[in-house]
């Protein structure tokens, strides 16, 4: 359920806000989730360690923490209607009797053949968004990246304090891993945070930096699956979390600035959906007494070799782009810019069609609003 709720809400992000401001905003709201993952961890461990809170408290504390959320949540500014059913609006010049007329004759129709027709063209719609989704080369490499990794950063993620228990014990020893994961968490933040200011060329360099950074995250796993140093480890998870951060980062806005507005959340919930698939078969396999059934250390060493696996693909093929781009011609690299550039001209067609409604939808003061923030 969190995990669709973070799908639905960058959707809806991305929604309200121009393509070229897709990088940094997601910076921002990466750096915000992990900056409050950070302030829970920490005011976990303080009231564990120095008031020794009981459990139970500590779930009184998160349950009122999240109505706080669910009502500042209110406040934001809310789209008229979803842009994944509806009909892309066109630029118009109808006057807003005519307009409003229009609409109750639409509506009367919708009516009259609601149950099958909608149904059809919904599907249909459906069908049209996921070939749009995933046609493009490129967008299937993050995508598959966004599964595999995810996939793997859940493993860790999960089974990371059982890691840490097995190599200093807290029946024997004081524990500090609430600090540490806000520490590690703390870290990941600023990792998002400075993608945002980040200018390369994501289309040449990024695969290849799938490859580095996946590489470097596969180093640090095998580092806490080798280690009996508790801080080693806990190092290695500060490193892994944030490369890991940083990565996924890129990788939701570059999928983002790639796709037309109806294909976000159907997009972001088919990758969502692969990688949570992916990492129930690894616990399955891995984890689970009735197959493997691995201990902790070996568990780690096998998620190591799936992040190797995952970095040798993206750096073969980042190698193979990146040399591809040094000995192309200038006319053909002017040719490859000209669908991101087509792309861009229908984000802004798509917003100038709901702008011209006007009163009739206040999605323009959801984009002045959030344009304001950033």
């Amino acid at each position: 359920m969190v995990t669709s709720t973070e799908v639905a809400y960058f959707s809806y992000i991305y929604s309200v806000i121009p393509p070229e401001r897709y990088q940094r905003a997601t910076g921002y709201v990466r750096s915000a989730m992990l900056s409050g993952y950070t302030s829970g961890a920490t005011l976990g461990q303080i009231l564990v360690s120095l008031a020794n809170t009981s459990y139970f408290h500590i779930n009184a504390i998160t349950l009122g923490l999240m109505v706080v959320a669910f009502c500042v949540s209110l406040s934001l500014p809310m789209p008229q209607h979803g842009v994944f059913f509806k009909k892309r609006t066109e630029v118009s010049t109808e006057t807003l009797d005519e307009l409003r007329g229009r609409m109750v004759l639409e509506k009367e129709a919708e009516e009259r053949s609601w149950a099958c027709e909608h149904i059809k063209r919904s599907g249909k719609q459906m069908w049209q968004s996921l070939k749009a989704s995933y046609s493009s080369r490129r967008l299937i490499q993050w995508s598959l990246w966004w599964a595999l990794a995810t996939a793997g950063y859940g493993q860790v993620f999960n089974y990371v304090q059982l890691m840490w228990d097995h190599i200093e014990p807290s029946s024997s020893s004081s524990v500090y891993n609430g600090g540490v994961e806000a520490i590690c968490t703390l870290v990941g933040a600023l990792a998002a945070f400075s993608v945002g200011y980040i200018r390369i060329q994501w289309g040449v360099w990024g695969e290849l930096c799938l490859g580095v950074f996946s590489s470097i995250g596969a180093g640090c796993v095998f580092l806490m699956g080798l280690t009996e140093d508790i801080w080693l480890c806990y190092a290695g998870y500060a490193v892994f979390k944030a490369s890991y951060m940083f990565l996924i980062t890129i990788t939701m806005f570059q999928i983002a600035v790639n796709l037309s507005m109806e294909c976000y959340a159907l997009t972001f919930g088919i990758n969502t959906f692969v990688a949570l698939t992916l990492q129930t078969i690894l616990t399955a396999i891995v984890v689970d007494n009735m197959a493997l059934g691995l201990d902790i250390k070996t568990q780690f060493l096998v998620y190591g070799g799936y992040y190797s696996t995952i970095s040798v693909l993206f750096l073969v093929q980042g190698i193979y782009t990146a040399c591809k781009h040094h000995y192309k011609s200038p006319s053909e690299m002017n040719t490859q810019q000209m669908p991101s550039a087509n792309l861009e001209n229908q984000h802004q067609l798509d917003r100038a069609g709901k702008q011209d409604i006007g009163p009739l939808s206040n999605e323009g003061a959801s984009e002045i609003y959030y344009e304001t923030l950033l």
